[in-house]
């Protein structure tokens, strides 16, 4: 284990975060998700050192490094507004930490060993300076440059301090679409390079295109950690259903072996359920929409209007009303094909197995 961050609590300007713990494997990219004011931002700045907590410790390679200072805890932090230095080019943002004090200039050796370390980080400069795609740009300055560029600028000069870990703060949220998918293409290859990366924001598309590991945290506490796949395929919450784009979750009953009452009395069956009351998550990829019932062996068959219709990047997403409202997403081959249109009445399927119930009992 690399990083182990073990039951941090803090009280903090009103806020409290409350137990906070996870796991960082050397090589993760670890995404904490929630939404403002969740307390993301907290949790980077008592990792980083800049932020002391209540309670709790904080292990980086089997060190306790709580109370160590900023300067030795080999974190680097990238803050959301990019704290570039506005008065410097982008070649000395890059360059500043990696000039240390030289006391003293008096002797031949001592200009010689200066001399060297010029040329060195130099060096180190365009190397990374190349990797971000910003050579071009050394000696240009920060209010000449876009949003995408200062990133890149902030991510060369904290990546120049070779940190054990990359502390990211919402990265890419200032930024257009088209800047957004170059910084994750960009951020993707740091972490193929090796560099464990802990990442947080609000925004669940980037965790489920850049994360390997995620923990959802909801006013203060992380509510659920796992792979990608665990979380956004078994979320144990409403809370982390919904907010993992999730929308066809609902409160539940079990009335026999095989068989669930959702909400308004909507009957389903279901291979997977234990205990008395809990709630169930379908994906809207998992449901097949028809002109007329489909009778095989996909055994849920609702029926409802098309209440609206929405363009996503899968397709279109169908909000149907069957009592309750379901989503479900076709290609939009199948709207043409279907002839649909909202007003319209079609059939849901699905199949027992793609009912995800979690008991809540």
């Amino acid at each position: 284990m690399m990083l182990e961050v073990k039951d941090i609590s803090k009280t903090y300007n009103g806020f409290c975060l409350q137990n906070i713990k996870f796991s960082v494997n050397k090589g993760d990219y670890f995404i904490i998700l929630g939404e403002s004011g969740a307390g993301k931002s907290i949790i980077l700045e008592i990792i980083a050192g800049l932020v002391k907590p209540d309670k709790g410790h904080i292990i980086l390679d089997s060190e306790n490094i709580t109370q160590q200072s900023i300067q030795k805890r080999q974190m680097g932090l990238v803050f959301q507004d990019y704290a570039v230095f506005p008065h410097k080019t982008v070649f000395q943002n890059i360059a500043y930490p990696l000039y240390s004090l030289i006391k003293e200039k008096k002797s031949f050796n001592l200009i010689k060993q200066y001399v060297i370390k010029q040329r060195r980080i130099k060096n180190e400069v365009i190397r990374l300076a190349t990797e971000m795609s910003i050579e071009h740009l050394l000696y240009r300055y920060p209010n000449t440059l876009s949003g995408g560029e200062l990133q890149r600028v902030a991510l060369a000069r904290t990546l120049a301090l070779k940190p054990k870990c990359l502390l990211l703060d919402e990265p890419l949220s200032s930024l257009d679409v088209q800047l957004r998918d170059e910084l994750r293409s960009l951020l993707r290859k740091i972490n193929k390079n090796g560099q464990t990366i802990i990442h947080v924001t609000h925004e669940y598309k980037e965790a489920i295109t850049l994360a390997n590991k995620i923990g959802i945290i909801n006013k203060g506490k992380i509510i659920q950690t796992g792979t990608t796949k665990e979380v956004f395929h078994n979320p144990k919450s409403k809370f982390v259903a919904n907010f993992t784009g999730i929308k066809n979750f609902y409160n539940a009953q079990i009335i026999s072996s095989n068989k669930i009452l959702l909400e308004n009395k909507v009957e389903i069956v279901s291979n997977n359920t234990t205990g008395n009351k809990g709630f169930v998550m379908l994906r809207a990829e998992d449901i097949i929409i028809s002109l007329k019932r489909i009778e095989s062996s996909l055994t849920n068959n609702l029926y409802g209007k098309i209440i609206e219709m929405i363009p996503s990047m899968k397709g279109v997403e169908l909000i149907i009303d069957v009592k309750i409202k379901i989503a479900a997403i076709i290609t939009s081959q199948s709207v043409d094909k279907l002839n649909i249109e909202e007003g319209k009445n079609v059939w849901l399927s699905f199949k027992a197995t793609a009912i995800n119930y979690i008991d809540g009992s």
